[in-house]
């Protein structure tokens, strides 16, 4: 016999990926034909906004399911709406920042921010908001901010070499899913942290080899 808690489990479970599925399809259609690397514009706030957070959803839901079913666990289904909201909230909330900070630019800096983003996870920093992300059960705005202390690298790398694209937001998607979901362990996460220095490095040397890094006509 299926217990209510499992039913409970299963429908959290699906309400996450299913929103986080639905924010793909919305983030994707938006952001198509709008990347041009790091001469990309972010244009009103209002439009950066409406592409932001559904991007933040369909990029960190998936990573947040272990929370999200703990919290179902713990509190039943009513509090899983105010979790994942808050924890959302913050995502959004440092789009805010992205948004008054961020500038078109240029490659040397694209690869010096990715070099510095790779010099971060190696960081005691970085270890200490991953185990917060990896592990915390509290409310979905200390969760929010542990993970994006784990992952604020990897988004400045995101910014960095083409906030409007598609092919960066799946590749640092998949690294942000992964560090959620599995423990921290040196004889992975060193490798990664060199090969994103790496690719600081090979930005700058030969910027024009990089997937989406420069505008087509350039």
């Amino acid at each position: 016999m299926i217990s209510v808690m499992s039913v409970r489990v299963a429908v959290a479970l699906t309400a996450t990926l299913g929103l986080a599925a639905a924010c793909w399809v919305i983030a994707v259609q938006q952001m198509n034909g709008m990347n041009m690397g790091v001469a990309t514009s972010l244009g009103s706030f209002a439009f950066f906004a409406a592409l932001w957070v559904p991007m933040m959803a369909a990029m960190m839901l998936p990573g947040a399911v272990p929370a999200v079913l703990r919290r179902t666990r713990d509190g039943g289904m009513r509090t899983v709406p105010l979790f994942v909201g808050s924890y959302l909230a913050i995502w959004a909330a440092l789009g805010v920042a992205v948004y008054l900070v961020y500038r078109p630019h240029g490659t040397v800096a694209a690869g010096v921010v990715t070099i510095a983003a790779g010099l971060y996870e190696l960081t005691p920093a970085k270890r200490h908001f991953r185990r917060g992300c990896h592990d915390r059960t509290g409310s979905g705005l200390g969760f929010g901010l542990d993970c994006v202390g784990s992952s604020i690298g990897l988004m400045a790398l995101l910014v960095a070499v083409g906030v409007m694209s598609i092919f960066w937001m799946a590749v640092i998607a998949a690294v942000v899913i992964a560090q959620k979901v599995l423990p921290s362990k040196a004889a992975i996460d060193v490798p990664l942290a060199l090969a994103i220095i790496g690719l600081g490095v090979w930005i700058i040397v030969t910027p024009a080899s990089v997937p989406g890094l420069t505008p087509p006509m350039m």
